[in-house]
């Protein structure tokens, strides 16, 4: 390899490349996981909105957050496009709802931008820079600002333990099963049919 291909190599970034709405999103390959088909989710009661729920991913318990909703657009059902994007967010697996997953993109460095100075707050940490892709432009995201602090600790109280095959569990059985702990303010109605 010559030292002149090194050097390009060296002023590109790579992204996966999302689409949720109209837009064109990416994230940092190097926090990316992988991308599932949208899949059945287990529904939590009172989660947050942005929180569709809990999916088993291979013997791992992880929550499902919806783009769509953290960024402010109407909700709208699951398409063959729609694509779950699995990524570590602060230490942890996340899933995040996207409307479709293309590719691997690679930008040049001198073809990403800082983001627009008139950005403030939620947004301007968010979005870590503007990326000019051929006719279309990226937003490079910070995944770790997708999620505002109070949305933070709210869904640390979606404390998703899996206990591995095989595992004992409290009562000495084993096998496959995963564990949630619920918000302390959950309640459930009782049952007026028992006698």
């Amino acid at each position: 390899m010559e030292a002149t291909e090194v050097k390009e190599m060296g002023e590109l970034r790579q992204f996966i490349s999302f689409s949720v709405g109209e837009e064109e999103y990416g994230l940092e390959l190097l926090r990316f996981k992988e991308v599932i088909r949208a899949r059945e989710i287990t529904w939590l009661p009172k989660a947050p909105s942005f929180v569709k729920g809990i999916i088993n991913l291979r013997g791992d318990v992880i929550p499902i957050i919806d783009l769509r909703d953290k960024f402010g657009l109407e909700s709208r059902g699951d398409t063959a496009q729609t694509r779950v994007i699995v990524a570590e967010l602060e230490g942890r697996l996340m899933g995040m709802v996207v409307d479709s997953a293309s590719q691997v993109v690679r930008i040049p460095l001198d073809q990403i931008d800082l983001p627009p100075s008139v950005l403030g707050g939620f947004s301007k940490d968010l979005i870590t820079g503007v990326g000019k892709r051929e006719d279309k432009l990226v937003i490079l995201l910070n995944p770790d600002a997708i999620l505002t602090v109070d949305e933070k600790v709210a869904l640390s109280s979606i404390d998703a333990v899996t206990l591995g095959e095989g595992a004992a569990t409290e009562n000495g059985a084993s096998g496959e099963y995963a564990c949630v702990a619920l918000p302390a303010d959950v309640s459930f109605p009782s049952d007026d049919r028992r006698e």
